[in-house]
């Protein structure tokens, strides 16, 4: 940090300029004129939706093509480019932002949904500083500004003219990405060591619930009950949690996140959810996941749920959890689910799942077992996910302060507030 005190200090001791977006590049748009077959064996790159709104630097080695003709002009991303997504169901999520930061020869063409701006003068920054400046808070919160839309938020090119950012020197610039590349480095580290441990846990998993000729193997229907949950409408507020399909996580947990509400009554007391107990979704891309409700926390589940009651006498709930993550689960669930319009994962469909069942000792054993690995996975308390989110916030929280420079003219009309200050002091 003190470097970099150190290069403002001699490089920009007044301040660092600000610019607008519209004085420093260009914008343009994606691939227009293109057709669903045109992205079925492509054979040229094409940057998705997805890459740009989850990589800050944009990911090239990609297998994802679209056809482009011998002699069709179309925008190509290149080198220091910044590419921006131009929509979102909200808008904190519009104008997310990810940089080509490697030099390629190949040709990367980039979906309609996303613009590219391009600076003027590539010579100004370094592509690895506008990685992390465009991700910064004070970058996302101009940028969400630029938003309009209801049930879908659009960015305005237009109002994205008026971004403005700083144009720190060079020098400067590159020792802040060599403090900020370390933390996103340890970080990637990580979460390729929890990539490890999740795999682990899915062997091992797989390996414990596994069918074998001592198990039994019963259908879910002489197991359990099912109950479809109660339709309400969700709000911000209430003295009930209202459980829906998007608070269950790929992990088969419950979301932290965007938790809404319902005012308990006579009719949906009957909802109500005590702690172990296990949703499934029955509809939609979310089909087949199962959720453990892991709290006491008073909640009601929605109507796109289905509770399975267990019976415990033969089966324990965490048991029949860990074995709805595993590959025999899945491989039934996806021949069963409704193919027709919206998928359907009805208990009609759902009874017909084949669950081994061990003696409930063994069941016990299991559970401790997949329960550690499961932990070391997922709980952002302990292990790596807590360690992940450390680092994450870590990194956050140096990069909106080392981003942070005070302003040319914010500086001089500082100092012309002190002298005036000092002169009313000396008369007094």
């Amino acid at each position: 940090m003190s470097k970099i005190n150190e290069l403002i200090a001699q490089l920009c001791p007044d301040g660092v300029e600000y610019k607008t977006l519209g004085e420093l590049g260009v914008f343009l748009g994606g691939l227009s004129g293109k057709k669903k077959d045109d992205f079925q064996n492509g054979n040229a790159k094409f940057i998705t939706y997805k890459n740009v709104f989850n990589n800050p630097a944009l990911a090239i080695n990609v297998d994802d093509k679209v056809k482009i003709g011998a002699n069709e002009k179309q925008n190509t991303v290149q080198y220091g480019d910044v590419i921006f997504t131009g929509s979102s169901e909200t808008p904190e999520e519009c104008g997310m932002s990810s940089v080509l930061t490697q030099k390629t020869d190949e040709k990367l063409y980039l979906n309609s949904f996303c613009m590219i701006y391009r600076l003027n003068d590539p010579n100004m920054f370094l592509p690895d500083f506008l990685k992390h400046l465009f991700r910064s808070d004070s970058m996302r919160a101009q940028i969400v500004k630029t938003a309009n839309g209801t049930t879908r938020f659009n960015v305005s090119k237009e109002k994205m003219k008026s971004v403005v950012l700083p144009v720190p020197p060079l020098e400067v610039q590159r020792e802040i990405v060599h403090i900020l590349d370390r933390f996103t480095l340890l970080t990637a580290e990580l979460t390729a060591e929890l990539t490890a441990r999740r795999q682990q846990y899915e062997y091992y998993r797989d390996r414990l619930l596994s069918r074998s000729n001592t198990v039994a193997s019963v259908p879910l229907s002489e197991l359990a009950e099912f109950t479809y949950g109660y339709t309400d409408t969700a709000k911000e507020e209430g003295d009930t949690r209202f459980i829906r399909i998007t608070d269950i996580t790929d992990d088969g947990c419950l979301s932290p996140h965007n938790a809404k509400y319902i005012s308990l009554s006579e009719d949906s007391r009957k909802y109500l959810l005590r702690k172990g107990d296990l949703l499934l979704a029955r509809t939609g891309a979310t089909y087949g996941k199962t959720l453990y409700y892991p709290s006491d926390e008073q909640a009601v589940y929605a109507s796109f749920l289905i509770k399975i009651t267990l019976d415990n006498s033969r089966i324990l709930n965490r048991y029949y959890w860990h074995f709805s993550k595993s590959n025999l689960y899945w491989k039934q669930a996806k021949k069963l689910v409704s193919k027709g319009g919206q998928q359907q994962f009805n208990a009609n469909a759902v009874e017909r799942i084949v669950v081994p069942v061990p003696s409930l000792d063994v069941q016990e054993r299991i559970i401790h077992v997949l329960d550690n690995f499961d932990a070391i996975c997922t709980d952002l308390k302990i292990g790596l996910p807590a360690e992940i989110e450390a680092r994450k916030k870590q990194y956050e929280f140096y990069r909106d302060l080392l981003l942070t420079f005070a302003e040319t003219g914010a500086i001089i009309s500082d100092r012309q507030t002190d002298r005036q200050t000092d002169r009313q002091t000396d008369r007094r």
